[in-house]
């Protein structure tokens, strides 16, 4: 068996959506005066790699504890939309031309390369492709498990937008995994292939960090 890491990093000062507070690492026990090193994290759970639940977006909606640990994995497929541009929407006509195999039930990882482009940018942080409302209107008609991208909003930084393809995605009992990174081998390997993503058991919770992964086996 072999794992690709499909996460981002988090560190002191990693990019992250700007709506939220800056990431902060400071360490409250070091080496040798304590024979100890914990560090101290300040950032919202919806930082670097990490799971949407329904309840980021619906008052009523599951939150993550209310999610079978067994839904956070399963089969996946990417739709490699490398090259896609800034402000770019990923629509269903799009989707429909990457995505020919069944999506019954699996995982939809959208590639768009700006992974590589994480940087506190304004091109990165104002500016990313996005999966466009009637794109996530075609993925819940196919009956998809869950959706990811390789950004920290699946749907940009701007509403109305936004808001409507979370408001798609989550109603119809999806989750959302954001902040992916892929590696160029992942693009060889035979799709669909086993992929995980479990978040940290935050009780009630609406968002976790995660360490998404494809299993090869």
């Amino acid at each position: 068996m072999r794992l690709i890491d499909l996460s981002q990093p988090l560190f002191d000062g990693a990019p992250n959506c700007p709506a939220h507070p800056p990431v902060k690492v400071d360490i409250i026990a070091d080496h040798p005066q304590v024979g100890w090193r914990v560090e101290l994290l300040t950032l919202a759970s919806h930082t670097g790699s990490h799971v949407d639940a329904p309840y980021h977006k619906l008052a009523d909606g599951a939150n993550l504890d209310q999610i079978p640990l067994e839904r956070f994995a399963g089969p996946a497929v990417i739709a490699d939309f490398r090259g896609a541009i800034a402000d770019e929407a990923l629509t269903a006509d799009k989707l429909a031309a990457k995505l020919t195999l069944p999506l019954t039930d699996r995982i939809v990882l959208l590639a768009t390369g700006w992974g590589k482009k994480r940087a506190k940018t304004d091109e990165w942080l104002q500016h990313p492709p996005y999966l466009a409302p009637d794109g996530a209107e075609w993925l819940v008609a196919n009956q998809i498990r869950a959706v990811g991208i390789d950004h920290y909003s699946i749907a940009g930084s701007r509403d109305p937008v936004n808001s409507q393809t979370h408001t798609i995605l989550l109603k119809a009992g999806l989750w959302i995994v954001e902040e992916l990174s892929f590696p160029e081998e992942i693009f060889d390997v035979p799709q669909p292939f086993e992929f995980m993503s479990l978040p940290i058991n935050f009780r009630g919770f609406t968002g976790a960090f995660c360490r998404p992964v494809a299993v090869i086996r």
